[in-house]
């Protein structure tokens, strides 16, 4: 049933691709400046990665992972960020949108809010984080003594898409405390990006109360460390059951069933700016 103003979905799919394309163009227009982007964007995410490997030549493990262990963990955790990135990082404008009073021009506007916010800009140069990620997620693969069998090679490509959703839709849902807060950017930032780093080292060299945060709380250890375990075919150091291994989808429906509750929540206590 459509509401009287509404747009069908099937029309609304249509606006949102025109928009998202014409985005793409837009940057497209100037190859130059969007290679430079790209390559900027990979090589920070290669700082990441090179800091991780400086450990490494003062320890020979990390929490009970050896160094290729490791950089799989970070390989899975770059590429679902890349990805949650590109997709969803136009929500911490989020701020900006309800101080400006933009936010107040999309509830008039047919189409859901969400979906607006995501399609006003589509950062094309965040595929340089992807594209890094995949590359050393592929290697650690094919270098490391994996026992493949079909639920593997399924987790393998499977992992970083979920994870990217799991990223999501925490973003979404700390973004979402700006319809409450003055200004929520900061807050939202310390779980995003926190969750982000957080995710590329085995959460076995975290504390007891961040380690139950990471798994029951904000699940970013969802993202790379228990499908890692899983891909590894190695015990817990922590003793978690082995269940959680293979969990992650259904953690990601959680997550964005719990991300959407609080942004339709969020709408509706929204008051507007008052001008």
């Amino acid at each position: 049933m459509n509401f009287p103003g509404s747009t069908p979905a099937g029309p609304r799919r249509g606006v949102y691709r025109r928009i998202v394309a014409s985005r793409i163009r837009s940057q497209l227009a100037y190859p130059g400046s969007f290679v430079l982007d790209v390559v900027a964007q990979l090589i920070g995410q290669a700082i990441e990665l090179v800091v991780i490997l400086v450990v490494f030549t003062q320890v020979s493990s990390l929490g009970g992972f050896s160094a290729p262990e490791v950089v799989l963990i970070f390989g899975l955790a770059a590429t679902a960020f890349g990805l949650a990135d590109l997709t969803v990082g136009q929500v911490e404008e989020l701020p900006t949108y309800i101080r400006t009073g933009e936010f107040d021009v999309m509830l008039l506007r047919p189409l859901g809010t969400l979906p607006q916010l995501l399609s006003a800009d589509v950062a094309l140069k965040r595929l340089g984080r992807v594209a890094f990620g995949l590359g050393v997620l592929g290697w650690s693969l094919v270098s490391l003594d994996i026992d493949w069998t079909p639920g593997r090679v399924l987790l393998a490509v499977t992992a970083p898409l979920v994870g990217a959703v799991i990223l999501s839709a925490i973003w979404v849902a700390a973004n979402a405390v700006s319809f409450w807060l003055v200004d929520g950017r900061e807050v939202a930032n310390s779980v995003t990006y926190g969750s982000g780093f957080s995710t590329s080292y085995p959460i076995t060299i975290y504390g007891p109360w961040l380690r139950r945060a990471m798994c029951y709380a904000v699940p970013a250890a969802f993202v790379a460390y228990f499908p890692a375990l899983a891909l590894l075919g190695r015990p817990d150091p922590l003793g978690l059951p082995e269940a959680l291994r293979w969990s992650s989808p259904l953690v990601a429906a959680v997550a964005v069933a719990g991300a959407a509750l609080v942004w339709r929540t969020g709408v509706r206590h929204y008051q507007g700016t008052g001008s």
